[in-house]
């Protein structure tokens, strides 16, 4: 399908992070959009705000003729739409064409200089903080994040500008591995972060996952060039760069430390070394920050410059987000749903403020991921000096006998107290913790709100 000739395009699923990048995307080159949700929410809400046309319950009445009749519309939904959804089985039944988010950002960037980062942790802050290092570089791109950049506060962005690397328009992309979605994608740059096994209710086992990963290289164009984490040994004809820790690799970062509550470190790349201030905590986003860097330097950009970009990142909503940060009181929000993303959010915690207890208030994602890394999640937990645990937060599951929170804090070694949403707040101003870290990628950041307005 040719893009240049589409005028309605609707989406199911309009108020997710991926979607709603694409729904922006085409309402700024002309294309009338109009979307569905389940329910409204903050996306939602913005996207009402910007003009888009969203309604919430199912009905065909509400699809566009246009969309209906097939001629110069086009449908796009996400996988976690439910499949005895109404206007789904309409599209079905009338043999219309449904295309995934993934392939429309693979026709969107077909004819574009494309930067993909990929990987099971990190994509969305390594492409916000390339998106950064552009913007700063005055490089016109455009780019489709899976957060939201509070430098753009959008998951989408486009800019203008007579500097270009190449002469096609530049973009930056976050390539989904759920559902094998980014193998849609053929980029000139790719970086992968990490393969670690994840969404095995997709995969099925975790060599399957790394097989995908596999494929997504492949795809990258001849010309093209890998920036992979290193020891992930991804095979890749083309140039292959590895990140990592300093030792006579492609790209690496050394001599780690803190220096007034922030994150230094010397980037090295090519024997030419700078030295960088992070605007993020973590060694994990020192990472982030050594594969930006990398792209800067293929992209011939001014170390100067990117530096400064690194250095005033502003960064994701809940990535690391401070909700409260007073002399008496840290309450940090982060989306970590992964064991290995907890263990890099708690140790990041601790690294900053190792005299203070640490609350982490954690929901579980999915019935299925906290079966299959029910032990690792227990070892990130006990990082924690105490743990409140909410229920599962299901999205596309249902349950599974057995599989409870009650089921994980049995794992753990250290005790974790079971509390309902609903109790969290009373329990927080009963309590008055010091330092609370909000985890998980469900509806737990609903808390945000009712936390920060207790300490106003």
């Amino acid at each position: 399908m040719n893009l240049n000739e589409i005028r309605y395009a609707y989406f199911l699923g309009i108020g997710g992070v991926g979607m709603s990048a694409i729904a922006r995307y085409f309402k700024s080159i002309g294309i009338e959009v109009k979307g569905y949700d389940r329910t409204r929410n903050e996306m939602s809400v913005e996207l009402e705000k910007e003009g888009f046309d969203i309604h919430y319950f199912e009905d065909i009445q509400e699809i566009p003729e246009g969309v209906k009749t097939g001629r110069n519309g086009m449908v796009i939904y996400t996988p976690a739409i439910p499949k005895d959804n109404a206007e789904y089985l309409y599209f079905l039944e009338n043999r219309i064409r449904l295309f995934k988010r993934a392939e429309v950002l693979g026709m969107i960037t077909k004819g574009a200089f494309t930067i993909a980062v990929a990987g099971t942790h990190g994509k969305t802050t390594t492409s916000s903080l390339i998106a950064a290092i552009l913007h700063e570089n005055k490089v016109g791109f455009t780019a489709f994040l899976g957060g939201i950049c509070n430098n753009f506060n959008s998951n989408y962005y486009h800019s203008e500008s007579s500097r270009t690397h190449t002469d096609l328009p530049i973009m930056v992309v976050e390539a989904d591995e759920f559902d094998r979605s980014f193998l849609h994608l053929q980029p000139d740059i790719a970086i992968v972060t990490s393969t670690e096994a994840d969404h095995l209710d997709i995969y099925g086992a975790a060599e399957e996952v790394k097989k995908s990963f596999q494929e997504f290289v492949e795809g990258i164009k001849q010309e093209g060039v890998l920036i992979q984490r290193e020891g992930l040994e991804l095979k890749f004809e083309g140039k292959n760069i590895q990140y990592g820790p300093a030792h006579g690799i492609g790209a690496g970062y050394k001599d780690v430390r803190v220096e007034n509550n922030r994150f230094c470190f010397d980037f090295t790349f090519e024997d030419k070394q700078c030295s960088l201030i992070s605007g993020l905590p973590g060694l994990h986003n020192i990472e982030n920050a050594t594969a930006a860097m990398t792209v800067s330097r293929l992209l011939g950009l001014d170390d100067a410059k990117s530096a400064m970009a690194l250095k005033e990142f502003k960064g994701v909503r809940r990535r690391f987000e401070y909700v409260v940060n007073t002399d008496s009181t840290v309450i940090i929000d982060d989306y970590a749903l992964h064991p290995t993303e907890l263990r890099a959010a708690i140790y990041a915690v601790r690294t900053l403020y190792p005299e203070r207890e640490i609350l982490g208030i954690f929901q579980p994602h999915l019935y299925s991921r906290t079966r299959d890394f029910a032990d690792e999640f227990a070892d990130a937990l006990d990082m924690l000096d105490k743990c409140w645990l909410l229920d599962i937060y299901p999205a596309r599951e249902q349950p599974i006998e057995g599989i409870n929170s009650e089921f994980l804090a049995l794992k753990m070694n250290k005790s974790a107290e079971l509390v309902s949403k609903e109790s969290v707040i009373r329990k927080v101003r009963e309590s008055n913790p010091e330092l609370i870290i909000i985890l998980g990628a469900g509806d737990i950041d609903q808390l945000v709100a009712p936390l920060q307005k207790l300490y106003e």
